[in-house]
């Protein structure tokens, strides 16, 4: 079983560093774990915000596989506690043949053809969080709920 994560922006604090390499090896544990970092494209004027996303999302939306099972981070979808995200996350395994990718878009969002792409769209809620902080918290719930779903003990 494999998840990826491909995310827009480069991580440079170190403490997200820190906690997103803890929760990779938390992970390895069940299942392989693979983060995919593309850079933010600059804005100039000229370029509409739409027309960045579209070249931020060019090539990594080619390392997709095409069983993947997809599921994109978007503020405007459906929000998941920890036990339905894993539940989710089991039958995402199962759909996607064992291989799993999560979306993670830029300051600016995910483009058009990604949401396309996705064939779930989840949120962490209303609010906004710092795109660096959802790859965090994204890597905290996966761990979470591979917890859950081999009958182990988390936090609540």
């Amino acid at each position: 079983m494999k998840i990826k994560i491909i995310c827009i922006g480069k991580i440079k604090e170190k403490f997200y560093v820190e906690a997103i390499e803890e929760y990779k090896k938390r992970i390895s544990g069940y299942l392989d774990i693979e983060i995919l970092e593309y850079p933010d494209y600059p804005s100039s004027n000229g370029i509409s915000d739409s027309q960045i996303k579209d070249k931020e999302w060019e090539k990594p939306l080619s390392k997709i596989g095409n069983g993947d099972y997809v599921g994109a981070l978007d503020l405007k979808h459906k929000e998941l506690d920890s036990v339905e995200f894993s539940k989710a996350l089991d039958s995402y395994l199962v759909r996607g043949g064992s291989s799993v990718t999560f979306l993670i878009g830029g300051s600016l969002g995910l483009s058009d053809q990604a949401k396309k792409r996705a064939n779930e769209s989840i949120s962490f809620g209303k609010m906004t969080f710092p795109h660096n902080l959802a790859r965090v918290m994204l890597l905290e719930q996966i761990y979470r709920a591979l917890r859950i779903a081999h009958n182990e003990p988390y936090h609540k």
